[in-house]
């Protein structure tokens, strides 16, 4: 059917009308799920993704975006095939979580440093929870393990860099970037160059910049804000009128006879809509099952996102021609891959010494079981994460580089 059909269009009208009245209908519950997520909004995720986003920016101006592309050229584009300049949005992602690779790979394509394909291979591999929320919240807030903590974090990030691997093969034929020009300069002089041409092109003053920065930011974090209100209240929404229920029960029917075990249908549910409550519902299952399946379906979930993150996402990257079909299928590969991964590494890892000396509970100050961070905590250790990728990946980047030239004489 297509998008344009007026059956798809009455389609869309209807099911807003019933929406609408049933807001109504249930407007208490709506208005306090609007402030549960309001409040995540405000207490989480302003404050941790606000820095990133500004600061981005900013570096993204200065041309020091370019600089490390430069750097990261000989690893990026064998391994994933993009440009040198996703080894910075890889960094960012990983240390900041969704949807700042969607935010960065956004503005890489609109200043040309991106074709169509390889800003979907980007966007595919490199939108991730952070490392704060899934060994924090998630592990333990909600698992109250450290070892928990370690092993989602592994399959989450693997699984990942799996995925770009894979989506590497994504659009074979299409138009690439235009490589790095082969000269006798300096790696670093040349990275140089390339950072001050993207200055000078750019010609934006300091102040004009940095205000051009919150500016961007401020409508990204209020965009992603009304995401999570709107998502909250339509879960809360769905489970008043029992239809979460409905799906839960007919998904356990479905996956019984593959031997899943039907205490997960709702986790699978909750998470296909919301990350958070996913993973909640995940490990709140009875004790009789295995803790080897809620890791699985944890991971999943992680890798997933959410219905809700991909909404925002999508937002992003429709300022520009980077489709959303390949983002989509990359994230159900990515749960379907951590989940697999989670199975195989289970045994080996749960059983060593040195992650059983990190299953002990942990306790810190928590908020609804979710452990809370100030703000100066979460940019820093997200920020100090950042450098630790970004300074793995130079590593790695001129290590393959000394191998080359090597293997040339």
């Amino acid at each position: 059917m297509s998008r344009h059909s007026p059956i798809l269009t009455l389609l869309f009208a209807l099911s807003t009308i019933a929406l609408v009245l049933t807001l109504v209908a249930y407007s208490q519950i709506s208005f306090e799920a609007a402030v549960r997520g309001l409040k995540i909004w405000w207490e989480v995720v302003f404050p941790s993704t606000l820095p990133f986003i500004v600061l981005s920016e900013i570096l993204m101006g200065l041309g020091v975006v370019h600089f490390v592309g430069v750097l990261l050229e000989p690893l990026m584009r064998p391994l994933f095939n993009v440009p040198g300049t996703g080894g910075f949005v890889l960094a960012m992602g990983f240390s900041s979580g969704y949807p700042v690779a969607a935010k960065l790979t956004t503005r890489l394509r609109q200043q040309g440093s991106l074709t169509q394909a390889e800003g979907e291979r980007l966007v595919s591999f490199t939108t991730t929870g952070d490392p704060l929320f899934v060994m924090g919240a998630v592990a333990i807030g909600f698992f109250h393990s450290e070892q928990m903590g370690l092993i989602l974090a592994f399959t989450h990030y693997v699984s990942a860099l799996i995925m770009g691997l894979f989506y590497r093969f994504h659009a074979p034929f299409a138009t690439v970037s235009k490589p790095l020009e082969k000269t006798n300069l300096p790696l670093p002089l040349r990275a140089l160059q390339a950072m001050h041409r993207a200055r000078v092109r750019d010609a934006r003053p300091f102040g004009k910049l940095m205000g051009d920065a919150v500016q961007s930011a401020l409508n990204t974090l209020f965009m992603i804000g009304g995401f999570i209100i709107v998502f909250s209240v339509l879960i809360q929404l769905f489970s008043a009128i029992h239809l979460t229920q409905v799906i839960s029960t007919l998904l356990s029917v479905f996956l019984g006879p593959f031997g899943f075990p039907p205490a997960f249908s709702h986790a699978i549910v909750a998470g296909l809509f919301e990350v958070t409550l996913g993973a909640q519902a995940a490990s709140v299952v009875p004790e009789g099952v295995s803790m080897v399946w809620k890791a699985a379906i944890a991971s999943a979930v992680l890798s997933w996102g959410g219905l809700s993150v991909h909404a925002q996402v999508a937002s992003i990257l429709s300022e520009t021609d980077i489709r959303v079909a390949p983002y989509l299928l990359a994230r159900s590969l990515h749960a379907l891959l951590a989940a697999i991964l989670t199975f195989i590494v289970w045994e080996p890892l749960s059983t060593s010494a040195w992650f059983a000396d990190k299953s002990l509970p942990v306790f810190l100050p928590t908020s609804s079981g979710i452990p809370v961070f100030s703000w100066w905590e979460t940019f820093w250790h997200s920020g100090l994460l950042a450098l630790g990728v970004g300074a793995f990946l130079l590593f790695v980047s001129g290590l393959v580089r000394q191998l080359r030239s090597g293997r040339a004489r």
